[in-house]
């Protein structure tokens, strides 16, 4: 496995790796690209996970409206990612929190973006400082890392492909 580099991933985007991005040149990095934040949910249910998925209920959310810059409170927030991401069957992808999220007391979790994944994704936004903090719309959240295989796999076929598009 090894990690892509910004000219690689920047050969995969003309192939269609990712779309909707605000600024290509401001968004690639060395070693990944930065995600953006479209809006922003609140979770307003319980869910219910099992091993089969039989079962699997997800936290109903509600969109929080706002114009330009959104106040959070300390809390769990779902978010959804301006850019669509298109995964071939011989790369994966993790994300990390932006270095200035952690330096604002927010983190950002995720899980793996598995190979043959297409979607806008989603990700969880936890406000640590209790002073809260504000988002701006568009703001650059997440870098997203890409993982060449070894060798190629199956396509993804989970319930999230095709997400938010």
């Amino acid at each position: 496995m090894c990690v892509l580099s910004a000219e690689e991933i920047r050969e995969r985007i003309k192939r269609g790796l990712l779309r909707d991005y605000i600024d290509l040149e401001t968004q690639l990095q060395p070693n990944g690209f930065d995600c953006t934040l479209r809006n922003i949910k609140m979770l307003k249910s319980a869910g219910k996970i099992d091993f089969s998925n039989e079962e699997r209920v997800l936290s109903e959310s509600e969109e929080i409206e706002f114009d330009d810059w959104v106040y959070l409170r300390p809390g769990v927030y779902k978010a959804v990612l301006n850019e669509i991401v298109k995964l071939g069957t011989d790369i994966i992808a993790i994300a990390k929190p932006r270095s200035s999220l952690l330096r604002c007391g927010v983190t950002v979790e995720t899980a793996v973006w598995d190979a043959g994944y297409e979607g806008r994704s989603e990700v969880l936004i936890v406000v640590h400082n209790p002073n809260g903090v504000w988002l701006r719309r568009n703001a650059r959240i997440i870098q997203l890392v890409f993982l060449k295989l070894c060798s190629e796999t199956t396509q993804y076929g989970g319930i999230y492909k095709g997400e938010n598009l």
